[in-house]
């Protein structure tokens, strides 16, 4: 690897050992294939764009890109643009120290305007001063501004021939279409854990250092894939070997801040066996030694998705993502012992209590309240073994008529709440829909209740005998959205004090008879079953009946008769005090003196 930029000044690593070819990048084989291709076909691109996180090389990609557009032997030889640049050419340091005439490099991020395009525009038309392209690097290319990017798209269409356009870009999804269908684009993705970890340790050697394999493995795993960030984390540890033994893992734990990988298996182990005690002291432990919160439970994370994957795709997915053979053996301990719905249940409330440690005014606290919920959701049945108890302790009175999953709906609502009421609705197969509100655990599901609730004979609650009733009670609480709805959707199969049969009209709201069960459970103080059933016709809607009584008063059909073809508009109520009303009908809501 060839230093070309020192000036005898100390650079951090992250400078000194930047790529000058391409065959100094590592983790991105397909795009130095793809640009060798072009190259030797004589296929070059006018504009590329250059996407990936922080450190991956985006910068250094394009720099190298323009040397290789104009590489000129040392002797002055010109074979035009070459992928292969084994020695430093012409106008290779210039360019490397981002002081060549001809290769402009733009930060975006500071000139993001449309009067600094429109400058670059202007500078598009000369030829370059002393070498074969001119090229323009734009950083950060997703903060130009809209009128910036709209003011660049007719020269980045049809640039001269001696222009060459390179863009770098933390946020593709930022640039516009029109930027992104006139450029090649390469994604240059985050360096592979292996890759990267042999990476520091050619450095390290290079540097005269020595640092253990698991030290780089925990350097590499902190950097996210991030080569800079990795050689700086490097330069860093470097700086605590004193000659002698290579600097272990517990330095490096301790310049991070990271829990012992070791105890983060433990931790996890004794969470999943339920061991309270053991993981507190544990997770203490890890603080008291410097851990971050936040990184215990990222651990967690990561050696939970580890056995995960082994528990779903088998050992052999242990090489894939695990740090080392010490890590892939431990994830195929854990995910021998264990169910997939027990990991996947962890991993949830993993990152639910990630999200409340970042938040949390004591992250310490918020992380082993996180690890307490793993502790005591071990022994909780999953959905579906929660059925299957139910099905086998029902048997066939756990289910309603057809409707098999009312039944076991109510009886999971049932055990989940512990006798706290609220509704649920649970449709069946077509024909029976049932809703219930708090079955007891024991009794058989769907069973009414058919003597007053306690609460209700002490509060002195009204028990409504009939569903008219039903509907004054909605009335008298101000509930009028609900007694619309039971006047005009409901067709009333049978009524007895605890349960309601009926059939909901098509255009019914989904929610009826979940409301009405809350209604009346708090109205009436008792829990009532009401059943949904397409199978029956059931009674009139009381609107219908109470129409078809208007229709049949004789002042209205003398009205009708006297004015032909006449709609009536609208039918309601009238009460006044103390006349009487037995021939006084209002026909007009909106007139109320009309008799």
């Amino acid at each position: 690897m060839t230093d070309i930029t020192t000036d005898g000044t100390y650079q951090v690593l992250a400078r000194k050992y930047r790529p000058q070819s391409f065959e100094d990048l590592i983790g991105h084989e397909a795009m130095v294939r793809t640009l060798r291709n072009a190259f030797s076909t004589g296929r070059i691109a006018h504009a590329w764009v250059l996407t990936g996180v922080r450190g991956v090389g985006k910068t250094t990609t394009a720099r190298i890109l323009a040397r290789a557009l104009n590489y000129v032997g040392p002797d002055g030889q010109d074979d035009g643009p070459s992928i292969d640049m084994p020695v430093e050419g012409t106008h290779c340091r210039a360019i490397a120290e981002s002081r060549h005439p001809d290769v402009l490099e733009m930060d975006a991020a500071s000139r993001t305007g449309v009067g600094d395009i429109r400058e670059l525009i202007e500078g598009v038309r000369y030829a370059p001063v002393e070498a074969r392209y001119k090229v323009y690097i734009i950083d950060e290319v997703h903060m130009l501004s809209t009128q910036a990017f709209n003011a660049l798209l007719k020269t980045l269409e049809e640039p001269p021939p001696h222009v060459k356009f390179i863009f770098a870009t933390t946020e593709i999804r930022k640039l516009p279409v029109t930027v992104l269908s006139r450029c090649q684009r390469f994604d240059l993705r985050r360096i592979e854990l292996d890759v990267l970890t042999a990476h520091l340790d050619k450095i390290a050697g290079l540097e005269g250092g020595a640092v253990a394999l698991e030290g780089l493995q925990m350097i590499a795993r902190a950097a996210e894939g991030s080569v800079r960030d990795a050689l700086s984390i490097l330069d860093q540890a470097l700086l605590q070997h004193q000659g002698g033994d290579a600097v272990g893992p517990d330095a490096i734990r301790d310049m991070l801040g990271l829990a012992d990988r070791s105890q983060v298996w433990q931790l996890l182990k004794a969470a999943l066996a339920g061991d309270g005690k053991t993981v507190l002291s544990l997770f203490r432990g890890q603080y008291d030694a410097g851990a971050d919160p936040a990184i215990i439970l990222k651990d967690l994370l990561e050696v939970v998705h580890l056995a995960t994957r082994v528990k779903a795709a088998g050992p052999e997915a242990a090489a894939q993502g695990a740090a080392g053979e010490e890590d892939a053996a431990r994830a195929i301990e854990i995910a021998d012992g264990l169910q997939l719905n027990g990991l996947t249940r962890a991993w949830s409330l993993l990152m639910k209590g990630l999200s409340d440690v970042q938040i949390a005014p004591d992250p310490a606290s918020a992380a082993e309240i996180a690890l307490i919920r793993i502790v005591y959701a071990v022994d909780l049945p999953t959905p579906d073994e929660a059925l299957r108890a139910l099905k086998s302790r029902g048997g066939p009175q756990a289910m309603a008529g057809s409707g098999a999953q009312a039944g076991a709906g109510a009886g999971i609502g049932a055990e989940a709440g512990a006798g706290t009421p609220g509704p649920h609705a649970h449709a069946g197969p077509r024909g029976v829909q049932t809703t219930a509100i708090g079955a007891a655990q024991n009794a058989p599901a769907m069973a009414p209740q058919t003597s007053p609730h306690p609460r209700a004979q002490a509060a002195n609650l009204p028990q409504p005998q009939s569903f008219e009733e039903v509907v004054r009670l909605a009335e008298q609480h101000r509930d009028l959205k609900l007694k619309v709805e039971l006047e005009s959707f409901v067709h009333l199969i049978s009524f007895e004090c605890g349960k309601i049969r009926l059939r909901l009209a098509g255009d019914a709201p989904d929610t009826l008879a979940g409301r009405l069960t809350q209604c009346l459970l708090d109205w009436t103080g008792r829990r009532w079953t009401i059943s949904v059933e397409q199978g029956e016709k059931g009674a009139e809607t009381l609107r219908d009946v109470r129409n078809a009584e208007v229709m049949g008063h004789s002042l209205v059909k003398e009205a009708l008769r006297v004015f032909p073809g006449a709609e009536i508009m609208a039918i309601r109520e009238v009460k006044t005090d103390g006349e009487d009303n037995e021939n006084v009908l209002f026909l007009d809501p909106e007139d109320e003196d009309k008799e």
